[in-house]
């Protein structure tokens, strides 16, 4: 009987020690993918030029191999950058727990001293715009390779909002940040930005402003409101731009900049949508680049409230049985002093009060074009 008291304490004793909060999981889980500083800097042959894949937000890229022969991207974060602990810290903590075949895969992190690295798996065809907007490349992403790019960044926002275990807010998606693998499919990353909701959350509030003018909800970019909605919004933007082949940063029109949203659905209530569509795209059903169009006008909706939901979406570009409303006017941003101009500015923080005083303030503290990311409490 001893014996088996003993016995009992001691299985009592090692189940409370293999007991672990969600925190304490989470922290063994970053440390496991934590990479020596010297093991990236031999893998990207000390940050050359030659390894330079590109220069984002917050710091470069470089391509890179690690002993046993696979190839990664890492992003090394400005070390100038007053805002990068933050959106490195919040990139770490989401990308460690999504998994999905439409999001980019975190595979380590580094942090020595001043250094601040991100790896991920590299994607040999680099992002949306470089094809996109390049007059010669542009001609590659026939019609079947960008219904396919669009329904896979409909799959991979699905996944954030509804379908992980935390409903996520992207607050960035733009053609840059959807990149693509040796098979031309999307993956979204650069999750420096996105926003953690708690349970039943439907939307929230911040003082400052970050993210791309141009991809931005009118409600976002003007009074700071984001929600799930805010992510449709840029969504749509990037459906107009696939489909026709313009990015969004303004096209004149007599005395005013118009944006692409506006310009579409103009075309689109007068019956000449058809002179939105890239002319490369010959080889398409015209009926599907109509309905994407159509989709994409539904997106860019001024009242959030009017916007299609992620699941309905994704119902929409699946099955053209399900029928469309007709879209409302989108947000027209050609009137507006505050944001004309800036559509183009990545990364930018601006206050929502309206003293000049603390406009003035958020100007000061985005010098660095580096964003401002306020991680919601959990």
């Amino acid at each position: 009987m001893v014996m088996l008291l003993i016995f009992a304490w001691i299985c009592v004793r090692v189940r409370k020690q293999g007991r672990k909060s969600p925190n304490d999981s989470t922290e063994l889980t970053e440390e496991s993918i934590q990479f020596e500083f010297d093991t990236i800097k031999v893998a990207t042959n000390n940050f050359s030029d030659e390894n330079k894949l590109g220069q984002g937000g917050f710091g470069p890229v470089y391509k890179g191999m690690l002993f046993e022969g696979k190839e990664i991207a890492v992003k090394r974060l400005s070390s100038n950058s007053g805002q990068g602990d933050i959106e490195f810290k919040n990139e770490v903590q989401l990308m460690v727990r999504l998994q999905h075949r439409n999001l980019v895969r975190l595979l380590g992190f580094c942090l020595k001293q001043k250094e601040r690295l991100l790896v991920y798996e590299l994607l040999p065809n680099k992002s949306l715009d470089h094809f996109l907007f390049d007059p010669i490349r542009r001609a590659q992403l026939r019609w079947k390779t960008r219904y396919k790019i669009i329904g896979g960044i409909a799959s991979g926002l699905l996944y954030l909002h509804e379908e992980s275990q935390q409903r996520i807010v992207h607050r960035d998606l733009k053609t840059s940040n959807i990149l693509l693998d040796a098979d031309m499919n999307p993956k979204i990353s650069d999750f420096g930005m996105a926003r953690l909701f708690v349970t039943d959350q439907t939307q929230a509030n911040t003082d400052r402003v970050a993210g791309t003018y141009g991809y931005m909800a009118p409600e976002y970019a003007r009074h700071g409101r984001f929600s799930t909605k805010s992510d449709v919004f840029s969504f749509g933007v990037l459906i107009l731009e696939i489909v026709s082949g313009q990015k969004n940063g303004g096209f004149h029109n007599l005395e005013n900049v118009e944006h692409l949203p506006s310009l579409a659905w103009k075309s689109w209530r007068k019956g000449k949508a058809s002179n939105i569509i890239d002319p490369t795209l010959r080889d398409g059903s015209r009926n599907e680049i109509m309905r994407c169009l159509h989709i994409g006008l539904l997106c860019v909706q001024e009242k959030a409230a009017d916007r299609p939901t992620l699941a309905s979406l994704v119902l929409m570009l699946s099955s053209h049985s399900f029928s469309l409303q007709e879209p409302m006017k989108p947000a027209f941003f050609m009137n507006d002093t505050s944001l004309s101009g800036r559509n183009s500015r990545d990364y930018r923080a601006v206050s929502t009060s309206s003293s000049k005083k603390n406009s003035k303030s958020a100007e000061s503290l985005s010098v660095n074009e580096a964003s401002i990311t306020d991680i919601y409490p959990r």
